[in-house]
């Protein structure tokens, strides 16, 4: 075999015997178990201040364990406005809320993607099935806070791209 052949033969041997590169773990998954059915969906408002939904509404059972989406630290487990609710700081930026969620955790808790937070339980207002989980999402602290589409955290989203001139 001539140098050149050796090479290539080293080479496609090589890559062959290579392990496959790791895949990454998503960073983000579900709050219910198995895949929930989204039942309402988000519909933010035009102006913060205005009506909207800030949020997923997905099917649940009542006393359904309700799962951390990701890894953070829980910031607030007790009532709002008579509604029990859940909120994970997963970073800097990333805020997750559940409602309304009996919380089995306590604010300043860590907890990791899939843990349990707490368990649904039934009363949401405007919730089209016998139980929701209503999932919130948003970026940044405080007054500032911008919403999101927590679906977007689970691939959840269909993007569809559209022409800027109008044509196709």
């Amino acid at each position: 075999m001539t140098g050149s052949r050796r090479l290539a033969a080293t080479l496609i041997a090589v890559s062959v015997a290579a392990p496959p590169p790791a895949v990454a773990a998503p960073r983000y998954g579900w709050p219910l178990q198995p895949r929930p059915r989204v039942v309402t969906a988000y519909d933010p408002p035009a102006k913060r201040w205005l009506a909207g939904h800030r949020g997923v509404d997905l099917a649940a059972v009542e006393g359904q364990l309700v799962l951390a989406a990701g890894d953070g630290t829980v910031t607030f487990a007790g009532k709002v406005a008579g509604k029990p609710v859940v909120s994970i700081r997963h970073s800097s930026t990333l805020w997750t809320t559940y409602e309304p969620v009996e919380a089995s955790v306590r604010a300043g808790q860590t907890v990791r993607r899939g843990d349990a937070v707490g368990t649904v339980r039934v009363g949401h207002e405007g919730c089209p099935t016998a139980a929701c989980l209503h999932w919130g999402a948003r970026t940044g602290p405080g007054p500032r806070a911008g919403y999101r589409n927590p679906l977007g955290l689970v691939g959840g989203l269909q993007v569809r791209l559209y022409p800027v001139d109008g044509t196709s």
